[in-house]
């Protein structure tokens, strides 16, 4: 296993390790090892004038005793480093972790023994796009979401300057408002290494290029701004004429729009959300209270809802990790679990949390692959991945906006604030249009979108068939950072309110 090799382990010493971390009478061990390189360049006035290049790697070790978890790192893969974590982490779970409500009888049982012979499961991804087996069988080549075409590894670096200065002169070749440019480019790959007290041993290689714009305009003595963005699980065949196009075209669309800007007055009213980006309100307002450690704790206001209808028939709500190249793509999850298509809501009716080992095991139903971490220096716990609801049949996003007498239609939302417990939730609107029977007038600017996340999604009354899963450098940070993506078809939410004049 070539991951063995990266990290200077042998099968023998991960399952002393494993051994070491139950000694004290833990129920469950496993090990994350990590090596991830990370390249940036910074592009400001015309001038790539920094770049930064830095290396992570070493391995965190988690060790279960009923409901306590204990945790410890070593920035290093050097053996003697990775037993005293070890042990570290037992002392922890043994002697002061923190204990969550869940069953006594804890599902995760080692097997720490092994008969003669024995060799581990090994999974890796293999091969081009496709769901992975979730039941494959020891040296099963699980579906690769994130093939690399040109690995980031054998790029010249030098070689992208011209392409991020060639996004600048596209810029301001558009609009003549541009006053300044900056532009980031950045990369990473990931090689992680996961093997637990079961004896499987989890290999995965991870890609992930950023591109991220921010553009100043101004008009008479007016300043307005837009970001723009761009990410992707690929190598570096993505920095080519598409992403540059793409990038250049979204910088300068619907400035006109923006300085014409105004602040309506406010009130309760019907909301077309549209397509893309819109679907952070999804991620924020509803995926988080559909994170299986808030409902096992009680925190999310759906904790007791599981099997009921939360919203009408024929919506369909998904956390996915399955979509090719998306930011959010998981061969493995950080626990190991392969990458799977998780429904949360199923025509309307909650169907699923997002599950790690833990609330999987406290609920008695399959891990969902959303155990998640920022780095080895971090526990996993459940996050989301690639967000969104499906697309329904509701005709067009014209359509919804004809229906609608008096409103307002958003595409893009800045801030928000969300509390799980309650569900309520405030959105910062970036762009928008007020609806005038059935059309939209007025550019709007200035003004928050308030709701309940339960009730917004009770109040849908219609859903196109557009959807779109935006693809910009979103992070959802809970507790730690890690990268998603989210998207929605255009929707029509029939009463949220509007804070404006």
């Amino acid at each position: 296993m070539k991951s063995f090799e990266r990290f200077g382990v042998t099968e023998e010493q991960l399952r002393a390790l494993v051994a070491e971390g139950l000694r004290d009478g833990g129920d469950w061990c496993d090990l994350y090892f990590e090596d991830t390189s990370y390249h940036d360049l910074l592009l400001r006035d015309g001038v790539v004038g920094s770049g930064g290049y830095h290396v992570d790697f070493g391995c965190g070790i988690r060790v279960l005793k009923g409901e306590k978890t204990g945790y410890a790192y070593a920035e290093t893969t050097d053996f003697a480093s990775l037993k005293s974590a070890a042990r570290a982490a037992a002392s922890i779970a043994v002697n002061a972790g923190c204990g969550t409500s869940g069953p006594q009888n804890f599902a995760l049982r080692a097997h720490p023994s092994q008969p003669d012979g024995w060799a581990p499961p090994i999974y890796e991804a293999m091969g081009g796009y496709g769901f992975a087996d979730q039941n494959a069988a020891p040296n099963a080549k699980n579906k690769n979401f994130y093939p690399e075409l040109t690995p980031w590894e054998e790029a010249e670096v030098g070689g992208f300057v011209p392409f991020l200065q060639r996004i600048e002169a596209g810029i301001r070749a558009r609009d003549s408002r541009v006053l300044k440019v900056v532009a980031v480019l950045s990369y990473s790959v990931s090689d992680v290494l996961m093997y637990n007290s079961l004896g499987e041993a989890t290999q995965d290689h991870r890609p992930l290029g950023s591109i991220s714009v921010q553009v100043i305009f101004r008009q008479g003595k007016r300043t307005e701004n837009n970001t723009v963005s761009r990410s992707l699980r690929m190598g570096a065949e993505m920095i080519g004429e598409e992403v540059l196009e793409d990038l250049v075209s979204r910088a300068v669309e619907g400035m006109d729009a923006r300085f014409e800007a105004k602040r309506p007055k406010g009130g309760r009213m019907p909301v077309v959300m549209g397509a893309g980006a819109s679907g952070i309100l999804l991620h924020e307002a509803m995926g988080h209270a559909f994170e299986a450690d808030f409902n096992r704790k009680g925190q999310s206001v759906f904790s007791d809802r599981m099997g009921q209808r939360i919203c009408r028939p024929g919506i369909n709500i998904l956390d996915d990790a399955t979509v090719p190249a998306s930011r959010g793509a998981c061969n493995f999850d950080d626990e190991g679990v392969p990458g799977q298509k998780t429904y949360m809501v199923t025509d309307g009716v909650l169907t699923s949390y997002l599950h790690d080992r833990i609330s999987a095991s406290y609920y008695g139903v399959a891990p969902t692959g959303n155990g998640r971490r920022e780095s080895f220096r971090y526990n996993p716990i459940p996050r989301m991945r690639t967000t969104y609801m499906e697309s329904g049949r509701d005709g067009t996003r014209e359509d919804l906006i004809a229906s609608v007498k008096k409103g307002i239609y958003v595409d893009q939302f800045a801030n928000g604030q969300v509390k799980i417990g309650e569900g309520d939730f405030t959105f910062y609107v970036k762009s928008g249009f007020l609806i005038e029977n059935g059309r939209l007038t007025m550019p709007v600017k200035d003004i928050n979108v308030i709701g309940n996340g339960p009730q917004a999604l009770a109040d849908i009354e219609g859903v196109a068939g557009d959807l779109k899963i935006d693809e910009g450098t979103w992070t959802c940070g809970k507790e730690q950072s890690v990268a998603v993506s989210c998207g929605i078809p255009s929707v029509l939410i029939g009463h949220l309110t509007v804070g404006g004049d």
